[in-house]
């Protein structure tokens, strides 16, 4: 997979907790998630280590602006958002890992 900017959703189960990051390294970054590289991050925490949603972008810019619409929204939003792209909350790292 070519390097590109992305922004995604962790979750820790359906209708659990979410974490919306943004990354120029989608399979590093949720492989970092899932096996809990950083033991004190809020992902490590609350165990959200389902990738439930990403979006790609042309450029970091980009990306950053969508990232911060979307913390900027209500769990509402964000919940519409994951039903929109995967409405069985699948893990989607099976998806995007190489």
């Amino acid at each position: 997979m070519v390097l590109r900017a992305a922004v995604y959703i962790m979750a820790n189960k359906r209708n659990g907790t979410l974490y919306t990051g943004v990354t120029s390294n989608l399979i590093k970054r949720v492989y970092r998630h899932k096996t809990g590289f950083y033991p004190k991050s809020f992902t490590a925490k609350y165990g959200c280590n389902l990738l439930v949603y990403f979006q790609f972008f042309e450029g970091m810019d980009e990306a950053i602006i969508e990232e911060k619409r979307i913390k900027g929204g209500n769990r509402k939003s964000k919940l519409r958002l994951i039903e929109t792209m995967n409405p069985e909350w699948r893990d989607l790292w099976e998806d995007i890992k190489e």
